[in-house]
């Protein structure tokens, strides 16, 4: 995939208010409820769990910005709350659904469901985001500059006491680093929650996190699939009631979502260096060369042996996780591609069977000799080494493919009830 374009507006432009459609008793209760006749233009989720003591200032933001704006805009609020926020949410006029499921990511689903608008706006409720500004982030989103709209908090303000250090100088932008690298999306603040985007954009998306890995997951589906992302920067305020986040097991959640959809990342790139390095290191040892008057032996080609063995094992999960996880950045490197694309099983436990008997004819050979001598007089025993490494690579590789196989036939018959496939892999 190509990187995702992602373009930063230090001046937005201004938004022309909407005049197809009057806004029903615009003073009064500027947003519309489920039972208006009609239609929004913009629906604003916001995911709640105890925010009494903010919902009410970004609900009335939102009404300032509908007033000023003349967007005919909804508000959602997706509750799992003891407290009494979805009553105030409902006073001002906000429509609130309660997930039957928990989870910060499955709120959002949940809503989304719901949203009538051409446009969905989200933000969490603890004043941390402007809602005033939500015109602003929706601009390059209405304009057809961008698919997804974010608002950058790195880029742009953090008041004091609105973000943790740890969070500001370390978590995010190491999280965002992951981010970028992996999966091309180019942003400065990929965990950032005030975000627009055009509702159609969530049909292209396939969103299924229950938790806060739900905001990587958007992005990362975003970048992989190649959508114009934009960042505006925006002040970032201190939040009003007690903060949910656990920094360490939520950033570690954000990391591991992003490896587990990422196999080039966690297992392609790491095998094939340990594969390349040990038949480095092995060669090394049986060609008695020496770097710097150092010569190797016989330590040298076990550990030459290992890495190989391993970083084959490694390297074969990839293609496992590709084949059985379908993930969001598929592997597009040559190998993988070249498995995918042209391995049968036949093949692959034929180029196992293959090494195996290499190595179990060389074996022998040299237990002939062993023979020879009366049993007095061992081989070279970095021999022995290359031996019986051909022999277990050959035996991971024959049942590797039977496993690939098994594999790839489940996932199949799970998306294809009638069991129909043109993959390679599996004939």
């Amino acid at each position: 995939m190509g990187s995702t374009k992602v373009q930063e507006h230090s001046k937005p432009r201004s938004i022309a208010p909407s005049t197809d459609k009057p806004i029903e008793d615009t003073d009064s209760r500027p947003l519309l409820d489920a039972d208006s006749d009609i239609s929004p233009t913009v629906s604003i989720v916001m995911p709640t769990m105890n925010e009494e003591a903010g919902i009410r200032e970004c609900i009335e933001r939102v009404r300032t910005a509908v007033q000023a704006s003349g967007y005919h805009t909804e508000v959602i609020i997706s509750d799992d709350s003891t407290d009494r926020t979805p009553e105030i949410a409902r006073e001002l006029g906000a429509i609130v659904v309660e997930p039957d499921q928990p989870g910060y990511g499955y709120a959002y689903r949940y809503a989304f469901e719901r949203c009538r608008g051409d446009y969905i706006v989200i933000g969490d409720a603890d004043t941390t985001y402007d809602f005033e500004q939500f015109p602003t982030l929706l601009d390059p989103v209405v304009n057809g500059d961008a698919d997804i709209v974010m608002g950058s908090r790195l880029n742009g303000e953090i008041k004091p006491g609105a973000m943790p250090a740890l969070h500001q100088y370390i978590g995010n932008p190491l999280l965002t680093k992951f981010l970028n690298t992996f999966y091309d999306a180019g942003v400065s603040d990929a965990h950032s929650g005030y975000r627009a985007f055009r509702a159609d954009v969530l049909d292209e998306l396939n969103l299924e996190t229950t938790g806060m890995e739900f905001a990587s997951e958007m992005i990362m589906d975003a970048g992989a699939r190649d959508m114009t992302i934009e960042e505006i920067p925006i002040t970032y305020h201190e939040r009003e009631g007690d903060a949910t986040l656990e920094s360490f097991r939520d950033g570690w959640r954000h990391v591991r979502f992003m490896l587990l959809n990422a196999p080039r990342y966690l297992f392609t790139i790491p095998g094939t260096i340990m594969g390349l390095l040990g038949i480095l290191v092995l060669t090394l040892a049986i060609t008695d060369i020496t770097l710097g008057g150092a010569t190797f032996g016989i330590h040298t080609a076990i550990a030459g042996s290992l890495l190989i063995l391993v970083g084959f094992q490694v390297g074969s999960m990839g293609t496992f996780a590709t084949i059985a996880s379908d993930p969001i950045k598929r592997p597009t490197d040559t190998i993988t591609e070249g498995i995918m694309e042209h391995l049968s099983l036949e093949r692959i436990a034929s180029l196992g069977l293959i090494i195996f008997l290499s190595g179990a004819l060389y074996a022998s050979w040299l237990i002939i000799q062993w023979a020879q001598t009366g049993f007095t007089q061992l081989p070279m025993v970095t021999g022995d080494v290359v031996a019986f490494t051909a022999i277990v690579l050959g035996v991971q590789l024959v049942f590797n493919a039977f496993f690939m196989s098994a594999v790839a036939t489940r996932d199949i018959q799970r998306h294809s009830p009638s069991g129909n496939h043109n993959g390679d892999y599996l004939d």
